[in-house]
């Protein structure tokens, strides 16, 4: 078994002034940096592995600041942990979005959802394989997050308007092929949710 513990980067600017950034890549601001010293706080109980982290530059600056503090070296890339990308939508901000495409219908360039998953669950599986009986730190984005709390609790979470928050932590366990989400935002998920893996053949193709 492995415990996987999903963060997500701290803010930035455009986190700020809600814009979507996808694969944009966008710095933290100060308040990001002290959210992950937050969160490398909030951690720091706990013995740790191993941390892996998307490229994007928000990404791997929180993953150096809290690997920094719980002295695990220089984080590991991983690059199917990108965000998910927006095309067309990325740097547009909440109001622009909400008019023109108010329920994200015939965004150009869009990435579904289930393209995230298919991607990104390969890469935790990975990890976790690499890493018996370990817990792990992944540092990556909130439709990222999303994504995958969605799919392994067939959309019950996150609730539609809630938001998954910077420097947020979501714990997850992988055994025998199955991935069990155990708390989402830092809450207990009561009983915990499973989906087994791989999970290319299950997927379906919507959004």
């Amino acid at each position: 078994m492995t415990e996987l513990v999903l963060v997500r980067h701290g803010e930035t600017d455009w986190n700020l002034a809600r814009r979507i950034q996808g694969r944009t890549d966008i710095s933290m601001n100060d308040t990001g940096r002290a959210q992950a010293v937050a969160a490398a706080e909030r951690l720091s109980a706990e013995e740790w592995h191993a941390i892996v982290t998307s490229p994007l530059d928000r990404a791997l600056e929180t993953a150096r600041i809290i690997a920094e503090r719980l002295g695990l070296g220089e984080p590991r890339i991983d690059d199917r942990l990108v965000e998910r990308a927006y095309g067309e939508a990325e740097g547009m901000d909440a109001a622009t979005l909400a008019t023109r495409f108010p329920s994200m219908a015939g965004v150009q360039g869009i990435e579904r959802r289930s393209d995230v998953t298919r991607r990104v669950l390969p890469a935790l599986e990975s990890i976790a394989l690499e890493h018996p009986g370990q817990r792990v730190l992944v540092v990556t984005h909130g439709g990222v997050i999303g994504s995958l709390v969605r799919y392994v609790t067939e959309k019950a979470l996150p609730p539609a308007e809630v938001r998954i928050p910077n420097g947020s932590d979501h714990r997850f366990r992988y055994a025998d092929g199955t991935l069990v989400l155990e708390t989402f935002n830092g809450l207990a998920v009561d009983p915990p949710v499973r989906r087994e893996t791989p999970i290319a053949s299950s997927l379906t193709t919507s959004s």
